[in-house]
């Protein structure tokens, strides 16, 4: 029977879900969490979804293999492609991601939003349902090749991305920036110099950590005493976070340290 000391997975198509971590970790210190990254085949944007679906049932079986205890798509494409059809095959909790276009919503102030997303993540159904309630006001901007450009810490080339793809709007008309894509979440100080001040910026880490506490606690599964090995899963060096990868790019291991900030441990690539 799976014990409530097991990790939590978190899984996103590179290191953009490490904001998600982040954010897991800061409102759940006691557990211990277990993030993959499916680097060798990023991005999961501009992917048919066939192909999207069969990258998650991998990573959900290295995931699984560890004894996770309840897994959170940290990644709002594999959400949208995904997460109904792993919650029917699997037996445990399974949260996924999608754009704070309902915060931005409520604080809206008859300005407009700009939701930023990968065009998957766009054109799928979730995102359409979630438009058609909260999208009043909302301008849907497809970003090709921007997650690319954080995987690669490419801060120059992302500014002018993000200077071209802003260029057509008044931004002194705009209430809010939703970041649709967890990698995003790493492009908020370039936002911030290029919007104004009064501009909100909003991601779903937090409200998706709260989230993750309610589904623990309903389902019994918080951790008691933090740092006892996991069954199962010898390879994980106790306690915090490990990071797991698909295949290491170029620079793999800075760009992963950097993203992480103090927040893991170790880095396994497999």
């Amino acid at each position: 029977m799976m014990g409530n000391q097991n990790p939590v997975g978190v899984f996103d198509s590179g290191v953009g879900g490490i904001g998600t971590l982040s954010a897991l970790r800061r409102e759940l210190p006691q557990e211990d969490f277990l993030y993959f990254g499916d680097t060798l085949h990023a991005p999961y944007g501009t992917k048919p979804r066939e192909e999207v679906m069969a990258c998650v049932t991998r990573v959900m079986t290295h995931l699984l293999s560890n004894h996770v205890k309840a897994v959170v798509i940290a990644c709002n494409t594999a959400t949208a492609v995904a997460a109904k059809e792993l919650r029917e095959t699997y037996d445990l909790p399974i949260l996924g991601m999608e754009p704070a276009l309902k915060p931005a919503h409520a604080m809206r102030h008859g300005g407009s939003i700009l939701v930023l997303a990968t065009p998957m993540t766009l054109r799928l159904e979730k995102f359409q349902q979630l438009y058609a309630r909260y999208g009043e006001g909302a301008i849907p901007l497809p970003c090709p090749g921007l997650m690319e450009l954080v995987e690669q810490e490419a801060n120059e080339q992302a500014r002018r991305y993000l200077l071209e793809l802003l260029h057509p709007y008044d931004l002194r008309t705009v209430d809010a920036v939703v970041l649709g894509c967890t990698h995003y979440v790493f492009l908020r100080p370039l936002l911030r110099e290029i919007l104004p001040e009064n501009v909100q910026v909003l991601d779903g880490n937090e409200g998706t950590a709260r989230q993750l506490r309610r589904v623990l606690t309903e389902n019994d599964l918080r951790a008691g005493n933090a740092g006892e090995n996991h069954p199962g899963n010898q390879r994980r060096p106790g306690n915090g976070a490990a990071y797991y990868a698909s295949a290491a790019g170029a620079g793999g291991h800075t760009v992963i340290h950097n993203l992480a900030a103090n927040c893991l441990q170790n880095v396994f690539n497999i």
